[in-house]
């Protein structure tokens, strides 16, 4: 009995088959792979290299020729509002005030019109509505910077133009923030700036956000749903918890693309060197500086001081990243906590 067990044991051993065995690789190919490998590291750590190389001699270039400007006006260059290139008497101070105004003003306006646009595409939308509406949406990021500035000046303005009368006698009588909007009706200005480019980067902001809020886990939502939570409270409570260091990442590259927009804030800021509290006054920027002087710089002193602030857009928008990437970083470092 036990050999006939012996033998039914032995059959059904040899009706299932054997795993196959890799064939050896030879020494020649081994050889082979192992340069091949060591070859395409060398090759993509070569071109990360070429980026952070040709990222330091952007910066270097721009410094090395600002630097006439950088030595002559010392530290007062940063905070000084006199631009004179009939004297030569050149300061910083109103293009970057112009530059991180304007910024900000777009991002105040952007990130809640993004958040919204993508909680009703992910969430709200039907599905046969929000393929149509998402491509919408990202065709606005196609559309050149240029356009927007014509748009701008020539739609816009003249309506914005026709609301500052509003804005001064209502929004303008306000104790503290009055100041803002009490100005000349002209329709250009740093407001307008500021509402131009929040138009231009709703598009990068909310893609960002409509993307990382479809991957988040149904179970998660539904889970909330069925304990009563409303669209809004999954949202605030489920979604943007889950989602927080993407959306971070999605408005810091906002930012980044406002900081260094030219044509179209060149178009409606006013292009003034006058330093205003108001935000219906004229003002300028650093990009729209550089656009609008540079070929009519005519002294060694006066290109300098241009270059000067093209290097410190560069170190504007180097802390932006850098500081983004920070922020990133300490919320993951949260949310592996959070998880421990």
């Amino acid at each position: 009995m036990d050999d006939t067990r012996d033998a039914e044991l032995g059959m059904r051993k040899a009706a299932v088959p054997s795993p196959a065995v890799p064939s050896r690789i030879s020494p020649a190919r081994s050889r082979r792979l192992h340069v091949m490998d060591r070859g395409f590291r060398w090759l993509t750590g070569g071109l990360a290299f070429l980026v952070l190389l040709l990222l330091v001699g952007v910066a270097l270039s721009l410094f090395l020729r600002g630097w006439e400007a950088f030595h002559h006006f010392g530290f007062a260059f940063f905070w000084s509002d006199a631009w004179d290139p009939v004297t030569e008497n050149f300061g910083a101070l109103v293009p970057i005030y112009g530059t991180l105004v304007s910024s900000l003003i777009a991002l105040l306006i952007a990130v809640p019109i993004s958040f919204g646009i993508a909680l009703f595409i992910s969430e709200l939308a039907p599905e046969w509505l929000r393929q149509p509406v998402g491509s919408a949406i990202e065709l606005l990021a196609g559309i050149p910077s240029i356009i927007f500035g014509m748009w701008g000046l020539f739609v816009f303005a003249p309506v914005l133009g026709s609301a500052e009368p509003w804005l001064n006698d209502h929004l303008g009588a306000l104790p503290g923030i009055g100041a803002l909007f009490r100005g000349p009706p002209m329709g250009i200005g740093m407001l307008t700036a500021g509402i131009i480019l929040a138009i231009m980067v709703i598009p990068f902001i909310s893609a960002i956000m409509r993307d990382v809020f479809l991957v988040v886990p149904a179970m998660l939502k539904e889970s909330a749903y069925g304990l009563g939570a409303t669209t809004w409270e999954v949202a605030r409570h489920v979604v943007l918890p889950y989602t927080r260091t993407a959306v971070v990442g999605g408005v810091f590259l906002g930012l980044g693309r406002a900081l260094g927009e030219t044509m179209a804030v060149t178009f409606v800021i006013g292009n003034a060197h006058d330093l205003h509290i108001s935000l219906l006054d004229a003002g300028n920027s650093i990009a729209a500086a550089l656009a609008n002087e540079f070929a009519e710089a005519f002294s060694p002193m006066y290109k300098s001081a241009l270059m000067a602030l093209g290097f410190i857009l560069f170190i504007i928008t180097f802390v932006v990243l850098v500081l983004a990437k920070l922020m990133l970083w300490h919320l993951g470092q949260g949310q592996g906590k959070a998880g421990l």
